[in-house]
């Protein structure tokens, strides 16, 4: 059995592509010709633009809070009894600062919107692909899981969560024709930084400064290892040196690496 296929076809429906890395998966979708239903918790007037500049056969648009049970019953209803083809469940999103100072609200939209909301749309949408034995499902972790996550404790850890149960469902459906693929970027040049207050950080200056990777490619590094059928895809060469160094060295030492890199300008070291 080969999982391999040259070009998507049929229905994608794509999360978070109002920008950034889902924007940029919604293009590669429209590009190979697919139905797209784009969904994200704010406008998607350039999602639906940009798609049907690339060629999409048709767009849809959804916005919806994916934090939500709400939300994620709205996407059902907007699928209806359509077969979806493609799921890339790029919606996420993180918060800065220390665990403590942060409101519970915030942390709990962070893990309902990356955690529960991107698992039930999977354990949906899953089940079907399983009955027809076809379907494809990209979902955008992060190298984050590698790190312990100082000053971004919350997103670090769903991250974790989201990679592991990538894998492990991959290894479930090996003996089916549905794939699973976890897009891993590092740093990427979005909005993720400004939505995270985390603009005032060693990594907000990063993207700020044009050292981020351009979201364009993260997405292309991971459409093509969905088409591929691979589990994971780590997207950028340093970041592949970094994670593989994060694995090697002691978790309180990454921890430290890591709270250098997040922590607000006005704490100390």
């Amino acid at each position: 059995m080969t999982n391999k296929i040259e070009k998507l076809h049929g229905f994608a429906v794509i999360t978070g592509a109002s920008s950034g890395i889902g924007l940029e998966l919604a293009k590669l979708a429209a590009a190979d010709g697919c139905d797209v239903l784009l969904v994200a918790d704010r406008d998607l007037s350039a999602g639906e633009a940009a798609a049907r500049q690339a060629g999409a056969a048709s767009v849809e648009t959804l916005q919806c809070d994916l934090g939500t049970r709400e939300g994620i019953e709205d996407v059902v209803a907007k699928i209806g009894g359509r077969p979806v083809d493609v799921l890339m469940a790029n919606a996420g999103h993180g918060q800065g600062g220390a665990f403590l100072d942060q409101q519970w609200d915030d942390i709990s939209h962070v893990i309902d919107t990356n955690v529960k909301g991107t698992v039930s749309l999977i354990h949906k949408l899953g089940q079907q692909m399983r009955s027809r034995n076809a379907g494809r499902i990209l979902v955008t972790g992060s190298i984050a899981d590698h790190l312990p996550g100082a000053f971004q404790l919350v997103y670090n850890s769903t991250k974790a969560f989201i990679d592991d149960f990538c894998v492990g469902l991959h290894n479930e459906l090996k003996e089916t024709d549905v794939v699973i693929t976890c897009l891993l970027p590092g740093v990427t040049d979005t909005q993720f930084f400004k939505r995270a207050d985390m603009e005032n950080t060693e990594a907000g200056d990063q993207a700020a400064e044009g050292k981020a990777a351009d979201p364009a490619k993260v997405a292309k590094d991971g459409y093509e290892a969905l088409l591929d059928g691979d589990t994971q895809i780590v997207s950028g060469f340093m970041n592949k040196v970094q994670t593989l160094f994060a694995d090697i060295l002691p978790d309180d030492m990454v921890a430290q690496m890591h709270r250098k890199l997040a922590k607000p300008k006005t704490h100390d070291a």
